[in-house]
């Protein structure tokens, strides 16, 4: 059955997204084997496959909010050589590349591995590129819905005291997961996929119970997770389901550290056939330069504090 799907153009250069050769235009035809037609102001796509439909359809909505924004397109972009498809992850915003070896290195083991878990500090992009695999999973329909889950309230979750209805409640905790979506899809994109029940956002607790099958798992903040909330959380996973598990051990809000579900699992997991345990540091820090700074200075302080020299 032939499907079909429009993108407006408005406000957008059209010279910057098909170059003088329809380059990029081209290369997204011979990828995804889909019919791309310009009329005017607008785009229709034509194609068999709505997973590929709709891969399409939300890098070009990217692209063409990045033209509208300035931004330069370049075919690598879209082209990657099938030498290096294990480095880097497709999402609709464009190749994502590592930036370091050590996110080299995480990023192979989230396209290798069922169940992926990123030890490292602040800024070293743990949470943005497990979202990235997630939606790239979803978007290439490996998997029927992603699921974002974190500890809320320092891994109490009482949220009972806080103002509001359930979503005013954690949304303030939940909004790192919101915001990796964001750098990914168009706004009106992310709340179409959680319409769908295609992306869940929710606090931990909120797992219990569940079967998740043909799902992509993210457990973000996972160093604030007691023992038992690790154990429920990974024995959710279902048949073609995948985790991935981020937390900075350097982090841990817990009124016991040593209760840390993700110091645990260092232990209990390691050497388990289809885990693996990925080590970030400072090194791989792409935020501010500053903040590679500033976490080797916490990190001298506490083995100060600690040794007394």
């Amino acid at each position: 059955m032939e499907l079909r799907t429009k993108i407006p153009l408005k406000g957008a250069d059209l010279l910057k997204l098909t170059g003088e050769t329809d380059t990029i235009l081209k290369l997204l035809r011979d990828r995804y084997g889909v019919k791309i037609i310009i009329r005017g102001d607008e785009l229709t796509l034509i194609g068999s496959d709505e997973s590929k439909l709709n891969e399409v359809r939300s890098y070009l909505e990217f692209l063409i909010h990045q033209i509208r924004k300035g931004k330069t397109i370049r075919e690598e972009d879209v082209l990657v050589p099938a030498a290096d498809e294990k480095k880097v992850i497709p999402t609709p915003r464009g190749i994502v590349r590592p930036q370091s070896p050590g996110q080299e290195k995480y990023i192979e083991a989230l396209n290798t591995y069922d169940v992926v878990v990123a030890i490292g500090p602040a800024g070293t992009g743990k949470t943005f590129l497990a979202v990235c695999k997630a939606v790239c999973e979803l978007m290439r329909d490996n998997v029927k819905r992603i699921i974002l889950t974190r500890p809320a309230v320092e891994a109490g979750e009482s949220l009972g005291y806080l103002p509001g209805d359930f979503r005013e409640k954690i949304d303030p905790y939940l909004g790192p997961l919101y915001d990796a979506l964001y750098e990914i899809f168009p706004t009106h994109r992310v709340r179409a996929l959680m319409d769908e029940r295609k992306i869940e956002i929710l606090p931990l607790a909120y797992m219990r119970g569940r079967n998740l099958n043909n799902a992509y798992i993210l457990v973000d903040e996972a160093q604030n997770t007691t023992r038992m909330q690790m154990k429920m959380v990974l024995t959710r996973m279902g048949p073609n389901s995948r985790i991935a598990i981020t937390g900075d051990i350097t982090q841990i809000d817990l009124a016991n550290k040593k209760d840390s579900g993700l110091l645990e699992i260092e232990k209990v997991l390691k050497g388990v056939s289809g885990i693996k345990f990925v080590y970030l540091t400072e090194d791989d820090c792409v935020r501010h330069p500053l903040v590679k700074q500033i976490i080797v200075a916490y990190e001298n302080y506490e083995r100060t504090r600690k040794t007394g020299k």
